[in-house]
């Protein structure tokens, strides 16, 4: 006798049958297609996530500079954005959500200077 690899339980019924019910059919196929489907989007959701509460704790005031390499520490990803923003002078600030950041290079250190969304910017 087979026993059903949802819940162990013995499989009463007919020979090719593979699960006990109907419910360990659909909670079988239910979790394997949960860990197929949300790797890749767990794994930029949570990206995005860090990277956004990252920029939200150094910018406490609404706009700050910190170096580049204090963030790359701490698992920021600039790769990962929700969207981005042209200023008139041509800069390409990114977003993550309503936190921005720019990289620049001033003296030769790699730095971002970071900003919170504002309504003129739409």
């Amino acid at each position: 006798m087979r026993n059903c690899p949802n819940c162990n339980e013995p499989i009463l019924g007919r020979t090719d049958k593979k699960y006990c019910s109907s419910y360990c059919k659909s909670s079988f196929h239910y979790q394997k297609s949960k860990e197929v489907e949300s790797s890749i989007f767990k794994k930029i959701d949570s990206q995005l996530k860090l990277n956004r509460r990252l920029l939200k704790s150094f910018n406490k005031a609404g706009k700050a500079t910190i170096r580049k390499i204090d963030l790359d520490e701490m698992g920021f990803n600039p790769h990962q954005i929700t969207h981005w923003w042209k200023n008139k002078n041509g800069d390409v600030y990114l977003f993550c959500y309503e936190y921005g950041f720019l990289q620049r290079s001033e003296k030769g250190k790699q730095k971002y200077i970071l900003i919170k969304w504002q309504k003129y910017m739409c």
